[in-house]
């Protein structure tokens, strides 16, 4: 029997690996790994509207509060990319599969704990500090997360099938959305606006548990990718991928970095800030500004396998071209769009997330299509979450302070100025490069 083990070829091991990673199993194991990380993201985002303001920084006028719990909402854009160099790193060294399930609990930990945190009224100052080391901690893990995702659906993905494969992982951004959405919505229909904040405000965050195990169990259940099989068999792997990346393939993190700007933009003023302008411009009732949002989840999460169909057909970096054009037009709506009553509301969110699905769904391929095997999980994670910080950690706080100093035309303009930029960066791109 030793002698038979010895004599197993290491080619033939890869092999049996792949046999093992079907089509469902890794589409569902990327799709879930997603799902969880974003419902977290999430439902820090909606709590960042709705009670963070009042829990953890009750000693400031609203706008002031409001800023504050955005601030603490953009630490984890900040964490993202340290997550992508650490996890990356791992990644591009041991493996995709066992990096995914330690980002995976880093992030689900991270969510649990702001679940249990006493708030202002009980701890005083330590209680935003500590809000804010968890959200470091939730932005950490999916900062490592959402790179491996993608690559466990593109790197098991038939010839010609690449955008249709790498829209899975990006479905879990929808899914996440509506989850958390959801469940605050269900929340405010069974108990009053004092309990959410003396105790309801909880439950989402601990119910993260749930999803966590699911998510654990089908990773668990994956075997390696083969083409981080063959960089193995073939000795492809460097040292450091990170030093290989900045030192070989910075061209490629800089036009990345920017091809997504447009994407966070787009995401974080139709979802976070109009959130908050829904309620605290508007005066619409919680209630109301969660159903746009859960209406706004659903059009997302249409047009997410919509663009990965089209991507496949007529051409990846074209409909990104396409899409982004569409995003600077739409800029120019925007402000007609959020004045315009809750028609021109439920109009802005639909709009707004049909354009998301459309870029979202193709945005993981085109990220980690210009890197090789060996650099590709630190490549295409630091590359997304570069774009997070410049297009999203400071989204919605950037969106709040232009409307509150100059009006609302303004949004309108850093979404058009963020889609101009993404486009002149696409068109900078060769074909191999997005």
């Amino acid at each position: 029997m030793n002698e038979a083990i010895r004599n197993v070829s290491p080619s033939s091991v890869p092999q049996a690996s792949a046999a093992l990673n079907s089509p469902a199993r890794v589409l569902l194991a990327s799709l879930v790994g997603t799902t969880i990380e974003f419902f977290d993201f999430y439902v820090y985002a909606t709590a960042a509207v709705l009670v963070f303001p009042t829990l953890f920084f009750p000693n400031s006028d609203a706008t002031t509060a409001l800023l504050a719990s955005f601030a603490t909402f953009s630490i984890a854009f900040f964490a993202r990319p340290m997550g992508a160099v650490v996890f990356g790193h791992f990644g591009d060294r041991i493996g995709r599969k066992t990096t995914l399930v330690a980002a995976l609990l880093t992030m689900g930990i991270s969510t649990v704990v702001i679940g249990l945190l006493p708030t202002y009224e009980k701890i005083g100052v330590f209680a935003p500090l500590l809000l804010a080391l968890c959200r470091f901690g939730q932005g950490f893990g999916l900062g490592g997360e959402w790179g491996g995702a993608v690559l466990l659906a593109t790197e098991n993905a038939p010839e010609g099938k690449r955008s249709w494969y790498g829209m899975f992982p990006q479905l879990g951004a929808p899914v996440g959305l509506f989850l958390s959405s959801g469940l605050f919505w269900i929340l405010l229909h069974f108990i009053s606006k004092d309990a959410l904040l003396s105790w309801g405000w909880r439950v989402p965050f601990l119910a993260s548990t749930v999803l966590i195990v699911i998510g654990l169990w089908v990773r668990f259940s994956i075997t390696e990718t083969p083409a981080f099989q063959k960089a193995i068999d073939a000795h492809e792997r460097v040292a450091v991928p990170v030093v290989e990346l900045f030192r070989s393939h910075k061209r490629s993190i800089f036009l990345g970095t920017f091809v997504a700007l447009a994407t966070f933009v787009l995401f974080y003023i139709g979802s976070a800030y109009l959130l908050s302008y829904n309620i605290k411009v508007l005066g619409m009732p919680f209630v109301e500004a969660l159903e746009v949002q859960i209406l706004g989840s659903v059009v997302f999460g249409i047009f997410i396998p919509l663009i990965g169909k089209l991507g496949d057909r007529f051409g990846r970096r074209e409909m990104l071209i396409g899409t982004t054009v569409l995003i600077g037009l739409f800029s120019f709506l925007l402000p007609s769009l959020m004045t315009g009553g809750a028609v021109g509301i439920f109009l802005f969110s639909g709009l707004s997330m049909a354009l998301m699905g459309m870029t979202y769904g193709l945005i993981g391929t085109a990220l980690a299509a210009p890197f090789p095997t060996s650099v590709r999980y630190t490549g295409s994670s630091i590359t997304f979450n570069l774009a997070g910080i410049f297009g999203a950690s400071l989204a919605p706080y950037i969106a709040t302070w232009l409307f509150s100093n100059y009006g609302i035309d303004y949004v309108g303009y850093y979404m058009g100025l963020a889609a101009l930029i993404t486009l002149v960066c696409i068109l900078a791109s060769g074909k191999d490069e997005v």
